[in-house]
């Protein structure tokens, strides 16, 4: 038997009067959290939920999330996080596509008061989650109970002070609160899927899920976990979307393992991130570039206790996209500590290389591979490619998923003899470490010679007038495709189009150089703070 649940389990027997999440003034110990995921595997029995069966969860991060996750693990069925953002259509394109029996859905807005995030959310978070939920819902022909997360967090056996405003549907707490807080948790085999991801939805495609395993997912989290420096008693920020697996397996998965508080900041904003670190002595951070360059540029810093956030700090992490020199190099000045650059994907559960501070970090190198786990690089057809590359990364090893949910077509696209194509592009020095050139899908073919918008980015992002930078091809009637930045200036910059590009043309080839550039107040991006290309292309 073999179930992830465990990490909460055992911290639960363990430390069961210490916080295990934090949001405001509520503060919920190991042994409530357990409980009340014993609850809603009791509830999923109840309503016929089997071992297999999939049950989807929408919620920002709040304490349901892990509450519900854990459930759902512990009676064996399997756990589809989905975003909070979605349309009704792309929700019960969700849960049609996952085959979901089961959907909890929070019921209030997508960007809570004062908590506007990254996202771009386009007019929808005027309307609840838990109305698009439901919607979606409604229009899906499989799931066949849906079940509204309240906005009130409360200890086991506290009653409900509010009811749902969502008229006919069921309010978690007066569903559970009348259910066993005990629950044997269902034996599960190592190889049984217990969670499908699906993407952030960067590429324009339609998302389909990748099923990842409970021994694909401890395994990841207790992989990484060895490579990071323990304080005595960690604080994580969790402040990625723990919908998506980063914030899943990095934050949620290896901060239970490690019996640490996790302070949950429901959407992304810099100020308040660091008012929270401040608070709470928050001791690990794990975020996207984005949310770095963020923090660096955050108004009103003076503000806050820069040198005791430095002091506490002293594990700060990085992935979901490649990480700026400029940005590393900054926060470095700032608070005192390297930041650790990772790559994986959700197909990897997610994490694949690492850099660590118990070897030498060099800058813009995502490190080696975790233990367990193999990359190397290869061509088009699948050959080997020798030497420092480029080449698309392959990786292999206990990450690596079972494949794509009810999409074997898919599946063989990108994996072939435990292999995996991730569609990145990168190179390898003699030591072993590996560096992210770009994504294959955003590759620039300019009148026949291939451009790496990330290495213009870096650029853009090194001058002193510039935010924030990002790089796509553009349509072009003689060259195929045109280059163009897209380019954030930093708060009272004048600086023009023309300088931009000349600073381009002393470093870059001549083809390499961006002709268009367009400034923007900000840029398209995800709820996990990628930023949305294919809308600027």
């Amino acid at each position: 038997m073999l179930n992830l649940s465990v990490v909460l389990e055992d911290s639960a027997r363990g430390v069961p009067d210490r916080d295990a999440l934090v949001i405001g003034d509520t503060r919920l110990p190991y042994a409530a959290v357990n409980a009340i995921a014993n609850q809603v595997a009791n509830l999923l029995r109840s309503r016929g939920i089997r071992r297999g069966d999939r049950v989807a969860l929408c919620c920002p991060n709040l304490p349901w999330f892990p509450m519900i996750y854990f459930g759902i693990l512990k009676a064996g069925a399997v756990a589809v996080p989905l975003n909070d953002l979605l349309e009704p259509w792309e929700f019960a394109y969700h849960l049609d596509d996952s085959d979901a029996r089961m959907f909890f859905c929070f019921q209030g807005r997508a960007d809570l008061p004062g908590e506007r995030g990254f996202a771009d959310f386009q007019g929808r978070a005027d309307v609840p989650v838990g109305e698009r939920g439901l919607a979606g819902f409604q229009q899906a022909a499989s799931c066949e109970h849906f079940i509204v997360l309240p906005d009130d967090i409360l200890l086991p056996g506290d009653p409900a002070s509010t009811c749902s405003p969502i008229a006919d549907v069921e309010e978690l707490w007066t569903t559970i609160k009348d259910l066993p807080m005990t629950f044997e948790t269902v034996a599960t085999d190592p190889a049984d899927t217990a969670v499908i991801l699906y993407g952030s939805g960067t590429s324009g495609r339609p998302a389909i899920g990748a099923e990842l395993t409970h021994m694909n997912l401890l395994l990841n989290a207790m992989m990484t976990d060895s490579m990071f420096t323990r304080a005595p008693h960690d604080t994580y920020l969790v402040a990625l979307p723990l919908f998506h697996s980063f914030g899943q397996s990095v934050c949620m998965n290896m901060g239970f393992l490690r019996r640490a508080t996790l302070v949950l900041l429901p959407r992304f904003e810099p100020g308040k991130a660091l008012a929270l670190m401040e608070r709470h002595t928050v001791t690990f951070l794990a975020a996207v570039p984005t949310m770095y360059w963020a923090l660096l540029n955050v108004e009103g810093a003076e503000c806050y206790d820069l040198k005791k956030i430095a002091a506490n700090l002293t594990v700060a992490v990085a992935g979901g996209a490649a990480l700026p020199a400029v940005v590393s190099k900054g926060f470095t000045e700032r608070f005192g500590i390297e930041i650790l650059e990772g790559y994986g994907l959700s197909e990897t559960s997610p994490v694949a290389a690492f850099s660590r501070s118990d070897r030498l970090i060099k800058p813009g190198s995502i490190g080696s591979p975790i233990w367990g786990v193999e990359l190397k690089l290869v061509d088009p057809n699948w050959n080997d490619v020798e030497g420092s590359g480029p080449g698309e990364i392959a990786i292999r090893g206990h990450n690596v998923m079972k494949g794509y949910h009810n999409r074997p077509d898919e599946t063989a696209q990108v994996m072939r003899d435990g292999w995996l194509r991730t569609g990145d592009i990168g190179r390898r020095d003699d030591d072993g470490y590996y560096y992210i050139i770009d994504r294959s899908r955003d590759l620039i073919i300019r009148d026949g010679v291939t451009v790496y918008p990330r290495e213009i980015e870096e650029l853009l992002m090194k001058h002193p007038q510039v935010n924030l930078a990002a790089v796509v091809g553009v349509p072009h009637e003689l060259y195929g495709e045109e280059i163009k930045a897209y380019v954030v200036p930093a708060s009272g910059s004048l600086i023009s189009a023309n300088e931009l590009q000349k600073w381009c043309v002393s470093a870059l080839p001549a083809d390499g150089y961006p002709r268009l550039v367009e400034f923007r107040d900000r840029l398209p991006m995800t709820a996990t703070g990628k930023i949305l290309k294919r809308e600027l292309a």
